[in-house]
């Protein structure tokens, strides 16, 4: 095939305090071994690091790279911004702390073409560099940590209900809108439900990854998890048959334990819940393979992190009426 039988592709990136990260993640894009050249646009939220110099120097170094404010720092406003500037026929998602594999918009267009799909993605593969961060990265791709989301845990090649950042096919997207500029997170997850309901398949290919750095403390975790449960729930209540039963399991676990608390007031025997939940997590946690010690112990502490914040986040976003978190 020759290159300009290749459809035209765009690649964007919301980026905000990325100072750390941007170099690396913008480098992997400029290697891919996609046949056809592309255009990168960065939209670039206040940061209160070098992130916006640094974008402007890639600028300058590259022609291919473009640069767009977005002042009000929301991602889905940054995305759809940066796709308002581009005009690929693809457009490929990517985020200043990923970095992708080499083959990844070449494998992901030939995916698109073979399959129909409005949209594909692979494996969201976390590296850390820390104790903490190698805990999280294995917290993550764990289903008692996740729930057993392809693109956390893998699996067959297939349609499904969501992708980690997305390779899109733009006529498809523009269709039914792009991103809910409402949504803080989750606005992926939100819109693959529409292209979904418009008729368009959401494919997971396997071959597909993208290095993802974890947050690298508990308070960042906590706050990374509450939101996604805030969020969550939000795009529960805009499409309430989204809805899976793997994504209960943290708010069932959640009120239990917080129900339990507050039993042994009056009848001590409640503190069985959380009590059991703490020696399974602990069990899960040891049992992890090529984990140092240190690595186990902290899981033991990331775990629970993960699924008490998010379930929190969750069901107080059932009780704010505004799509907007406290």
């Amino acid at each position: 095939m020759s290159h300009s039988e290749w459809p035209t592709v765009s690649v964007v990136m919301p980026i905000r305090n990325e100072a750390k990260y941007l170099e690396q993640s913008v480098q992997s894009i400029l290697l891919q071994t996609y046949p056809r050249e592309f255009d990168i646009c960065l939209a670039v939220a206040p940061s209160s690091d070098a992130t916006e110099a640094i974008a402007q120097s890639l600028c300058a170094q590259n022609h291919r790279i473009s640069v767009i404010e977005n002042p009000s720092g929301k991602t889905a406003s940054g995305l759809n911004a940066a796709i308002a500037h581009t005009k690929g026929q693809i457009v490929v998602r990517v985020d200043g702390h990923a970095t992708l594999s080499p083959d990844y918009i070449l494998n992901a267009v030939a995916t698109l073409r073979s399959t129909g799909a409005a949209n594909v993605g692979g494996i969201q593969r976390p590296i850390g560099r820390s104790v903490f961060e190698r805990a999280v990265a294995r917290a993550m791709t764990s289903k008692f940590g996740t729930g057993g989301s392809k693109f956390h845990v893998g699996g067959q090649a297939g349609p499904t209900d969501s992708v980690y950042l997305g390779v899109f096919d733009r006529s498809r997207a523009e269709k039914v809108g792009w991103f809910d500029e409402r949504l803080i997170r989750n606005q992926d997850y939100e819109l693959n439900i529409r292209l979904r309901r418009d008729g368009g398949i959401i494919q997971f290919d396997p071959n597909l990854w993208v290095d993802y750095q974890p947050r690298s403390s508990l308070s960042q975790l906590a706050r990374q998890y509450f939101q996604y449960g805030w969020w969550k729930a939000k795009v529960v209540c805009l499409h309430p048959s989204s809805l899976r039963l793997r994504q209960l399991a943290p708010v069932l676990v959640t009120i239990f334990l917080l129900c339990s608390l507050a039993i042994s007031v009056i009848n001590p025997l409640s503190l069985l819940v959380p009590l059991l939940y703490g020696l399974l997590t602990t069990a899960i946690s040891f049992s992890q393979p090529r984990l140092s010690l240190a690595e186990r112990l902290t899981l033991v502490l990331i775990l629970p992190t993960m699924h008490l914040a998010w379930g929190l986040g969750f069901t107080l976003s059932l009780f704010s009426r505004k799509l907007k978190a406290s």
